[in-house]
């Protein structure tokens, strides 16, 4: 699953350890030309991707390499018979291989 890149014969950079993730997402090029250390990065680091795939909106870029995701959902309230508007927020880890911004959807 895992490889090293290696694109023709000699390269004047070392080869940098890329790997597939799967889940249909293909590697970004700034994971692979780049040249950033993130052990917590799941296409150079040592994580897998496990758990459900959540979707938000990016509220707060302030971190290093955390950002928190809003996720608004609607809450049924049985007396009235109608749903109320409810939000979480939800820090999580940004590899440096992806640019974001704060009203991006993740």
């Amino acid at each position: 699953v895992a490889r090293k890149r290696a694109i023709g014969g000699a390269r004047d950079k070392p080869m940098r350890f890329v790997k597939n993730i799967g889940l249909g997402l293909k590697t970004p090029n700034s994971a692979i030309e780049g040249n950033f250390v993130d052990k917590k990065c799941p296409f150079t680091g040592n994580v897998s991707i496990r758990g459900s795939i959540l979707k938000g909106i990016i509220i707060s870029t302030k971190m290093k390499r955390t950002i928190v995701v809003r996720r608004d959902y609607l809450h049924y309230v049985k007396k009235y018979r109608r749903f109320e508007k409810r939000h979480g927020n939800l820090p999580a880890h940004c590899s440096p291989a992806f640019t974001v911004k704060e009203g991006d959807i993740v």
